[in-house]
């Protein structure tokens, strides 16, 4: 449980001036969103960047991103040290994982120095292999996916790394099971059982009085079992509270 509690995960995008690193491609942007424990942290990595070269103009139609646009944004030599913090020993989530770190390696690559990767940095997730596995034979592209999962993608009208990232995030979730939001932190739980052990060793905890119980409605049963239903088909059948009843 602890284990589940603490674990770091980074969801993880890339806007790129084209299609393969063979053609000296570069990365334009990069969006992360930080999940702990499946909870959104509100954490965020979030960069444009000037690629030192024109952008085709494919990859103009698909992300909105003008050479303009970047010609006054830091180099990736410039950030990448902030970027490599903030992934450092997560387990990155990233739609069609080889396209996105075969870039970063790339451009770390462009760096000289130290030789780095970023499998030696953090553990990757490829979701596109996920939902192949989950969904064969079916598009399973990120706009795909919001469809099937009921993923509110709306304001997507060009792809964006930090919006795309925040997408995959909810996608991510409802692929493996929904949120857990009512999961406390490992912190919370830390500091709940510390005080608990506290007040006991200073006799210090109180008798309580009875809780009242208050019992659902016909209404408001209903719609729990509604949205239990909408959970075990979003989740493919693994809703653990309708297996329950």
């Amino acid at each position: 449980m602890t284990e589940t509690l603490q674990k770091r995960q980074v969801i993880l995008d890339t806007e790129t001036t084209g299609i393969s690193t063979a053609d000296d491609h570069r990365i334009i942007e990069i969006g992360c969103v930080e999940m702990v424990g499946r909870r959104l942290t509100g954490q965020t990595f979030h960069q444009y960047i000037n690629p030192q070269r024109d952008i085709d103009a494919g990859a103009i139609e698909v992300h909105g991103i003008t050479n303009e646009f970047l010609a006054d944004k830091p180099l990736f030599a410039d950030i990448a040290e902030d970027f490599l913090r903030f992934i450092d020993g997560a387990e990155l989530i990233i739609h069609n994982a080889p396209f996105d770190v075969g870039f970063i390696d790339h451009e770390l690559a462009k760096l000289g120095g130290e030789s780095r990767r970023v499998n030696t940095i953090a553990t990757v997730l490829d979701t596109l292999k996920m939902a192949r596995d989950k969904h064969p034979g079916q598009k399973n592209n990120l706009d795909a996916l919001c469809k099937r999962y009921d993923v509110d993608n709306s304001n997507r009208e060009l792809h964006g790394a930090l919006l795309d990232a925040e997408i995959l995030a909810d996608v991510y979730l409802a692929m493996t099971g929904g949120q857990v939001s009512l999961t406390l932190t490992a912190e919370e739980v830390v500091e709940t059982v510390s005080d608990t052990r506290k007040d006991r060793e200073l006799g210090q905890i109180k008798t309580r009085q009875p809780l009242t119980v208050l019992k659902a409605t016909d209404e408001e049963l209903a719609a729990h079992q509604a949205m239990l239903e909408k959970v075990n088909e979003s989740s493919g059948g693994n809703c653990v509270w309708l297996a329950q009843d």
